[in-house]
């Protein structure tokens, strides 16, 4: 049995990051977070800057929500959100940081991006 060197992160915390990174994984809970560790905002303007429906705008925020990522604030009929972890922050920076943007890494016509190994075909669309 492979011993593992004490520099490695403990499993509990890959944990941690790999549930954060599952619930963050969407463009628009990304573009979210970012807009919210800005200020805090109601749904429909979230959805509105988004251009998506309030209805899946409140599917991101719930989801978000639920993980302790976000929390809200009730004015009058208006609800607030706010990020109140520091993980969403933490993700941008790293995206801010490793993932610059440069020419040729937005995705491709056919649906792949940069990312994707040489002749992979582009994920399903679910459709």
């Amino acid at each position: 049995m492979v011993k593992a060197p004490d520099s490695l992160l403990p499993t509990e915390r890959l944990e941690e990051a790999a549930l954060v990174m599952r619930v963050m994984a969407h463009p628009h809970r990304l573009r979210i977070c970012e807009l919210l560790l800005r200020e805090r905002i109601s749904v429909n303007e979230i959805a509105e800057h988004l251009g998506i429906p309030s209805n899946a705008t409140s599917q991101h925020l719930g989801i978000m929500k639920a993980y302790g990522i976000l929390g809200s604030e009730r004015e009058g009929k208006t609800v607030y959100y706010r990020v109140i972890s520091p993980q969403p922050a933490w993700v941008l920076a790293c995206i801010r940081t490793h993932m610059p943007a440069q020419a040729g890494s937005a995705p491709s016509a056919t649906g792949g991006s940069s990312l994707a190994p040489a002749g992979a075909a582009p994920p399903p669309t679910g459709g």
